[in-house]
C-alpha cells in the first residue's frame, strides 16, 4: 500500500541550528501518527513544512506516491488536499457555524449544503446550524473546527495541539469522538503534541522527537516497554534512576546485581525502573523477602511521605542502604507513615539499563 504521506530526510534551519534535522516519517490511509516531544523541538515545524506555510532547506514529501514538495517543485498549500487543525479553533467569527463548515467548499449550493448538514449531524452539532462561534463553549467549537477541515474531504490531516484548550474530561470525549470520524473517513491524520497521555491515547504510530531528530518512532506500547534511553523512557512517566559501574558484564546495586552484557568495565550506567514496578514488601523482624532471580535482591527503605491521588499511591522512599530516593505507585490506598520501614524490589524484566551518555 502506499503511504498517503511520506517525508523524506526533510530539514530546516533557523539562524544557524537545525530545528527540523533529516526527519522521515510515513502515514498510511486511516492511520493516526503523533509527533510526540517537548516544546521545541520541532514538532510544529514541521507540521507548517507538510502544509506548506513554510519551506524545508532540503528534502521532499509526497502525498500518495505523488512529489508535493522538495527544493525546487512546489505545491501550493491550497492545492494539496491537506486539513489543518490548530489549538485556537480559528473559526471565522462573523460567519455561523454553517457557514464555517461550508468556507472552502466547492461545487453546487445544493452540494455544499448536504456536506455540512451531514458533518454538523456527525459531530452533533446540526442543532447548532446558525449560531455563531461566541455563542458556543470550548468543545463546541473544537467540533465545528473538525467538521470544517473535514468538508473538503482531505487525504492528510495535520493537528498541531488541536485539544490543549479543553478541559480532562471534556478533552477526552472529543479526543475520543474525533479519533472515530477520522478513522471513519480514512484520513492519515499527523498529530503534534508534547502530552504522552495523549500521544498513547489516540496513536496508531508515535514518533518522537528531541532536537529536531526523531529519536525513536512505533507503536505506543513498543515506544513505552522499550525506549531508546533514560530521556525517552523519563519522557512518558517519572522514572527511578540508580548509578552503577560496570565489573565484568555486572553492576552492584542496593537491588543486587544486574546483568550488562557487552558493555565495557568502567562504563558508568543507569538502571531505569518505573514507580509502578517497583514492588514493596514488609518488614519481617529486621529482614526482607528472599531474594529471587526475577526480583533481585530486596533493598530496605525508609518511608518519607506518602499521598492518596486518587486511583493509586505514590510512596516517596529513601534507600538505608546509599540513600536513594525512590518512588512507588500502588493502586488504591496505601499511605504507610513517615519512618515506617518496608522493603523495595527492581524486578529484572520492568528495568532498563543504559550506558550514561
Amino acid at each position: 500500500m502506499i503511504p498517503r504521506l511520506e517525508i523524506k530526510n526533510v530539514v530546516r534551519t533557523y539562524e544557524g541550528r537545525r530545528v527540523v534535522d533529516d526527519v522521515s516519517l510515513t502515514v498510511m490511509p486511516g492511520q493516526v501518527t503523533c509527533l510526540l516531544g517537548p516544546s521545541g523541538c520541532g514538532k510544529s515545524t514541521t507540521l507548517r513544512i507538510i502544509a506548506g506555510v513554510d519551506m524545508q532547506d532540503s528534502g521532499e514529501l509526497f502525498a500518495d506516491g505523488e512529489l508535493i514538495c522538495d527544493t525546487v517543485f512546489r505545491i501550493p498549500p491550497e492545492g494539496r488536499s491537506i486539513g489543518l487543525m490548530f489549538q485556537d479553533f480559528a473559526l471565522f467569527p462573523h460567519l455561523s457555524v454553517a457557514q464555517n463548515v461550508a468556507f472552502g467548499l466547492s461545487g453546487s449550493k445544493a452540494d455544499r449544503n448536504a456536506r455540512v448538514d451531514e458533518l454538523l449531524q456527525r459531530v452533533g452539532m446540526a442543532h447548532f446550524k446558525d449560531s455563531y462561534p461566541h455563542q458556543l463553549s470550548g468543545g463546541e467549537q473544537q467540533r465545528v473546527a473538525l467538521a470544517r477541515a473535514l468538508a473538503p474531504k482531505p487525504s492528510i490531516m495535520l493537528m498541531d495541539e488541536p485539544f490543549s484548550g479543553l478541559d480532562d474530561r471534556l478533552r477526552d470525549d472529543i479526543r475520543d469522538e474525533t479519533l472515530a470520524l477520522l478513522k471513519e473517513e480514512g484520513t492519515a491524520v499527523l498529530l503534534v503534541t508534547h502530552e504522552p497521555a495523549e500521544a498513547m491515547r489516540m496513536a496508531d504510530e508515535i514518533a518522537l522527537m528531541r532536537d529536531g531528530e526523531i529519536v525513536q518512532q512505533g507503536a505506543p506500547y513498543n515506544i513505552f516497554n522499550a525506549p531508546k534511553d533514560r530521556a525517552a523512557a523519563a519522557f512518558f512517566s517519572d522514572v527511578n534512576v540508580l548509578k552503577a559501574t560496570v565489573t565484568g558484564a555486572l553492576t552492584e546495586t542496593p537491588f543486587g546485581q544486574f546483568l550488562v552484557p557487552g558493555v565495557a568495565d568502567g562504563t558508568e550506567v543507569e538502571i531505569v525502573v518505573r514507580p509502578q514496578h517497583i514492588k514493596i514488601d514488609f518488614d519481617r523482624a529486621g529482614r526482607g523477602p528472599t531474594p529471587t532471580e526475577t526480583d533481585g535482591v530486596a533493598a530496605a527503605a525508609i518511608v518519607e511521605r506518602a499521598r492518596f491521588l486518587g486511583s493509586e499511591s505514590l510512596v516517596e522512599f529513601k534507600t538505608e542502604q546509599d540513600g536513594v530516593r525512590m518512588k512507588a505507585t500502588v493502586p488504591a490506598v496505601f499511605l504507610p507513615k513517615p519512618g515506617t520501614r518496608l522493603w523495595l524490589t527492581a524486578p529484572r524484566a520492568k528495568c532498563f539499563v543504559f550506558p550514561v551518555e
